[in-house]
């Protein structure tokens, strides 16, 4: 797991609905949250709501670390007690979170020449922990290509994060007809072939996921995969969160939340 990680009590400086469905919280507070590597997650106290209290705390992805302005924020979807709770948060509010928590993102080859060009494939809130990518990839110098997927062209998120850090990105939908495995597979072996490909970075779709599993071996690219799961304490105490992997041809129990939340693409199942 990536250290340090503290419980902190953060000013929300931000609430914003971004669409229809998602908003985005930004928190002032100090490291080592605004630390957080992409990938890497909180545990948020949410605040009681009108609809009851939250009895845990809710694993939220990072959007955004930004150490200068000492923020950091949060892309969610309200749908339960703990999101209706962080969606009435307001301005000068506070909010309890620890950590930054798991293993995040590597953009370090584990052998042979660093990469030059890396593809990011998400989609509906896996948008929102694939975000941060795009900045840590320009500070080395590292290109990046997106296809970032939702429902309909308006609930699509994170495509201006891409665009401001300079990445191509790649918008697919269920409403325009762009968003099935076929076509993703397309766009991606166009990539491969363009040379611009030297791993794969997913994290919100099985389906997608899927895809990547089956390039990454024909091809033989490297990739990793943010998992979502449910989690209790997210120190990997509680084994709320265990899934299976196959490693060496062996399946085996992992927790996402410690081992994790970040995996070999060719180790997940879907």
């Amino acid at each position: 797991m990536d250290l340090p990680a503290a419980e902190l009590l953060g000013e929300v400086v931000g609430n914003d609905a971004l669409n229809a469905e998602y908003r985005r919280l930004r928190v002032r507070c100090g490291a080592p949250a605004t630390a957080a590597r992409p990938g890497q997650f909180f545990q948020l106290l949410c605040p009681a709501s009108e609809a009851g209290t939250p009895y845990l705390r809710r694993p939220m992805s990072v959007h955004a670390a930004d150490p200068a302005a000492n923020e950091v924020a949060f892309l969610f979807k309200v749908t339960g007690l703990g999101t209706r709770g962080l969606a009435a948060l307001r301005v000068g509010d506070r909010l309890d979170l620890f950590g930054p928590l798991g293993n995040g993102f590597s953009l370090d080859p584990p052998d042979g020449p660093p990469w030059r060009h890396i593809v990011a494939v998400g989609r509906g809130a896996g948008l929102a922990t694939l975000a941060p990518l795009g900045a840590a990839a320009r500070a080395r110098g590292i290109g990046v290509s997106a296809i970032l997927s939702a429902r309909r062209p308006e609930l699509m998120v994170s495509d201006d994060t891409f665009r401001a850090q300079g990445a191509a990105v790649f918008a697919v939908t269920d409403a325009e007809g762009t968003s099935g495995p076929a076509h993703v597979e397309r766009l991606l072996r166009g990539l491969i072939a363009e040379g611009r490909c030297d791993a794969f970075f997913t994290c919100g779709s099985a389906r997608l996921l899927g895809v990547l599993r089956r390039l990454g071996r024909e091809f033989g690219i490297p990739g990793q995969v943010a998992l979502e799961q449910q989690m209790a304490c997210g120190l990997g105490m509680c084994f709320c969160c265990v899934r299976d992997f196959l490693v060496d041809g062996e399946v085996i129990h992992r927790r996402v939340c410690f081992e994790g939340p970040v995996f070999d693409v060719q180790e997940a199942l879907g």
